[in-house]
């Protein structure tokens, strides 16, 4: 039988196709060597986004650093045991399946699948930890919504602390807030306090689950303790006493993004106080200028001066007409120094006060809704990344900020106690 002749053109091609598989595969096999047996596995293993994640960083382990599962698997999967203090079922997760396959994980193989059982475990956890519950917030800016996260999101997160240990030892994808009031639920069920006590702290922690982990830059105001703090790169970096909303005029839940600060800003006096309080100045012979204040003739960016005689001052007193009056920047004023200035229909923002004396009072509830600062100072330096100090004494001089922070104002009454756990005073009546 006659053997059929290829022509050598075609030969030629086989040749090179020949050679360039085997380039192809000598370039895997440096690059599996390169790998390691571990990742190798998962590169063979992982699929849909624990794939993008995996793929991202070259296969390399997370929970598997070292070439073997690391303690973190085991802070998990208590996590995940004692879920029920998320509001969560435990059963969601298959605990049970997953401690197996971790004690099973002697291969490259089966350390490859139980990396790979703990990451989609762990993504599913945070995202459940994070889904929004009963509580209620008004966004001010949209992008401050919580939406669904991606498992390559939630996984790109925890992998980006220098010390993985450490972030998931302090469950750093939650705030800090949201963990010590877990702590408190742990405490509340193993102590057997009430189903009102469980229900209340439940509900404190579906405003804290609202919060951002520490590594999100941004400032938590708490209405309950007349508390703030600020946060980055992972922890807390600073915090002061603030005087928040009088249970008549509530400091709300709300959340927006912190734009400007504003120097020698004007006060403009609330309706209530030209009524009850400057009418009767003027009326008894005080003058506005006295009370470094001036009269306007409208709210609108052209509003002019209006002097006070033209106004029927007898009218303002009996609420029959209130006219705008705003206080002048001075040392008094009681915008002080500055305000920061976030977009939002209620008019709420958070500024510097020269009335020291209310924030030295345990309770804080004295404000129209804003927020006064104890210091400003500093507040407006970390916001700024410079001193807080207007270039001349011109009222209103608006700076934006170089960043852009997210502020949050939540209510968390929850608190530890000596004797176990205890709730502040319900100021406002959200606690039901």
């Amino acid at each position: 039988m006659r053997h059929a002749r290829i022509p050598v053109a075609f030969a030629a091609v086989l040749l090179c196709a020949a050679a360039g598989g085997a380039a192809t595969a000598q370039r895997a096999r440096v690059a599996d060597a390169r790998m390691g047996p571990v990742a190798t596995a998962i590169r063979a293993e992982a699929g849909g986004d624990l794939r993008k994640f995996y793929a991202a960083r070259n296969y390399r382990p997370l929970w598997a650093a070292t070439g073997r599962i690391g303690p973190e698997a085991a802070t998990l999967l208590g996590y995940l045991r004692s879920a029920r203090l998320d509001g969560l079922d435990p059963a969601d997760y298959d605990v049970d399946g997953l401690r197996q396959s971790i004690a099973a994980a002697r291969t490259p193989q089966q350390i490859a699948r139980a990396e790979l059982a703990l990451s989609a475990a762990f993504a599913r956890y945070v995202r459940d930890q994070r889904e929004p519950g009963d509580a209620e917030m008004t966004f001010a800016d949209k992008k401050l919504r919580p939406g669904k996260l991606s498992e390559e999101t939630v996984l790109r997160a925890a992998a980006f602390p220098k010390n993985f240990t450490a972030y998931v030892a302090g469950m750093g994808w939650m705030s800090e807030h949201y963990v010590r009031l877990r702590a408190l639920m742990k405490r509340a069920r193993d102590d057997g306090a009430t189903r009102a006590t469980l229900d209340r702290l439940a509900l404190n922690l579906d405003r804290a689950r609202l919060l951002p982990g520490p590594a999100v830059r941004h400032i938590v105001v708490d209405a309950s303790s007349g508390r703030l703090w600020y946060y980055q790169a992972g922890k807390q970096v600073g915090t002061m006493r603030v005087v928040v909303g009088a249970p008549e005029t509530q400091t709300p839940m709300l959340a927006g993004m912190l734009q400007w600060a504003v120097l020698n800003p004007y006060w403009n006096v609330p309706d209530y106080l030209v009524r009850d309080d400057v009418a009767p100045k003027v009326l008894a012979g005080r003058s506005l200028s006295s009370l470094k204040m001036e009269a306007l003739d409208g709210w609108g960016s052209n509003a002019a001066k209006i002097p006070s005689a033209s106004i029927d001052w007898s009218a303002v007193a009996a609420g029959r007409r209130i006219p705008r009056v705003r206080e002048l920047p001075w040392a008094g004023n009681s915008m002080g120094k500055a305000k920061f200035l976030f977009p939002n229909k209620l008019g709420i923002y958070l500024h510097d006060t020269p009335k020291r004396d209310l924030l030295k009072k345990e309770n804080r509830h004295f404000s129209n809704g804003c927020i006064r600062l104890e210091d400003a100072a500093t507040l407006g330096r970390w916001l700024l990344q410079r001193p807080l100090r207007a270039p001349s004494k011109a009222p209103e001089q608006a700076v934006a900020l170089p960043v852009q922070v997210p502020v949050y104002l939540t209510y968390l009454t929850a608190t530890p106690t000596k004797k176990g756990i205890g709730f502040r005073k319900d100021v406002y009546g959200r606690d039901g």
